[in-house]
């Protein structure tokens, strides 16, 4: 019996490059500049509806898990990033103290063309407007 492993496959090395090279802040930022920092029409966890919801200019993202799904005719990346606002408003200190603020899952094609997003926000956080 031939016993296959992806461990060591080229694939998730090459998987891994990209994701080492991959500028979190740079493709939630884009993403949050098309939307006009802006997310309409969310429901929460308790089936809150807000129908816009204003982010902080501020945000910084943390790039926290990332997968790739294969389907027969498709391939794509999904990428999950912390989102994290200074609550300083923008003072930069040695004791500047973040807040995170959500999550957003941002999944891609294979161009890396958007393709879907997903935000989890903390809809109690003073640094949101609703």
């Amino acid at each position: 019996m031939t016993r296959l492993e992806l461990k060591n496959h080229q694939v998730w090395r090459d998987l891994n490059e990209i994701l080492e090279n991959l500028d979190a802040n740079t493709l939630v930022q884009e993403h949050l500049d098309q939307c006009d920092y802006q997310v309409c029409g969310y429901w929460d966890e308790q089936d809150e509806y807000y129908e816009t919801i204003t982010l902080p200019i501020n945000l910084e993202a943390e790039l926290i898990s990332s997968s790739i799904g294969i389907t027969h005719k498709e391939r794509f990346l999904q990428l999950k990033f912390s989102l994290i606002a200074d609550a300083t408003d923008n003072i930069k200190s040695a004791s500047r103290q973040g807040q995170k603020i959500g999550e957003l899952v941002i999944i891609y094609d294979e161009n890396l063309e958007f393709i879907d997003e997903n935000w989890l926000l903390d809809v109690d956080s003073p640094l949101l407007v609703k």
